[in-house]
């Protein structure tokens, strides 16, 4: 099955180690740096999954089912490095990646010394598995958070995401919360801003609405929406509830278990109201694709596409964004 994700902890390869993460200390309870800039998301109904049939299907995509939602309140971003910094300084919280001490990071973003680059992962060979890689450092131990503060935080598990929820007082999003809020109002639409993937400018040049790969995957980025790998969290124009960018750009980490039956269940038990999501699967969900996704690839930039990763994983184009209630 064709993927940009990265790697699961189970296929790096080797010199990891089986370090557990470092529980989230009780140093103090979140403080003003905590405060997040969320918009309200109101209460309705939407036809959730896939209506173009254009989902991989071991994704699980189909059928469409019908989800209310209550109203609530979400990140307009991705977590940011400098709020993600923030929960590190407050807690001296250790993520999964660096306590297993190496993280997966794109091939042509490597900035490591040889002797950190470990090897490639079965089956994705673009995915480097770099010692040194971690929150901080997100290409490598020669780059730094401190270069990028408003992008979004990456290489981050989805264990590591619960842990920031915990000490900033906000939960991950349901995979049923994200989409809808995702869609910013437009019903059954492939992207937060219609159907169709590019714009046309008044000049007649191709306008980008997401930071998605342009090129020939793996090898050759041209980089014509501006960026090889993350964006700030603000580069382009926010959907319909101004939440930004959910499509492209990273991965997000979502609180439900990843089962690609389950929207078979949910279809046969008509409006479902603020679903869970099942109570077993084979990783969590992620949602909104990455800077490596392209069509002729891993098209899984559109809202109705998933995908899922074990717990513990970590990678360059994986964050979150939280929730709280209305």
């Amino acid at each position: 099955m064709p993927s940009c994700c990265s790697p699961g902890r189970g296929q790096a390869v080797p010199e990891t180690h089986g370090v557990l993460p470092a529980p989230v200390p009780a140093a103090r309870a979140a403080g003003p740096e905590s405060v997040h800039d969320d918009v309200l998301v109101p209460a309705g109904t939407f036809a959730m999954g896939d209506p173009f049939d254009e989902g991989y299907p071991a994704d699980g995509e189909t059928p469409v089912h019908q989800v209310s939602i209550s109203a609530f309140r979400i990140d307009a971003t991705t977590v940011t490095n400098a709020r993600f910094a923030a929960f590190i300084n407050a807690t001296g919280y250790r993520t999964d990646s660096e306590a297993y001490g190496t993280s997966a990071v794109f091939h042509l973003a490597v900035q490591a010394d040889q002797r950190d680059i470990l090897g490639t992962a079965a089956g994705t060979p673009w995915w480097l598995n770099i010692r040194g890689a971690d929150w901080a450092h997100p290409a490598g131990p020669k780059s730094t958070w401190h270069d990028i503060p408003d992008h979004p935080v990456v290489q981050v598990s989805h264990t590591d995401a619960l842990a920031y929820c915990a000490w900033a007082g906000r939960s991950l999003p349901t995979e049923a919360q994200w989409e809808y809020a995702a869609r910013g109002g437009l019903p059954q639409a492939r992207y937060p801003w219609g159907n169709e993937l590019h714009g046309l400018a008044a000049d007649g040049t191709r306008v980008h609405h997401c930071n998605i790969w342009q090129g020939a995957f793996p090898t050759e980025n041209t980089g014509d929406d501006g960026f090889l790998t993350t964006a700030p969290v603000r580069s382009f124009a926010p959907n319909g509830y101004g939440l930004f960018q959910t499509s492209g750009n990273v991965w997000e980490w979502c609180a439900d278990w990843f089962l690609p039956k389950y929207y078979k269940t949910c279809h046969g038990q008509g409006t479902l109201t603020d679903p869970p999501g099942p109570t077993i699967g084979r990783g969590r969900v992620m949602r909104g694709g990455s800077y490596l996704c392209h069509d002729s690839y891993c098209n899984r930039y559109r809202l109705a596409a998933r995908s899922h990763n074990s717990p513990e994983s970590a990678s360059a184009n994986c964050g979150f964004r939280t929730t709280t209630t209305a």
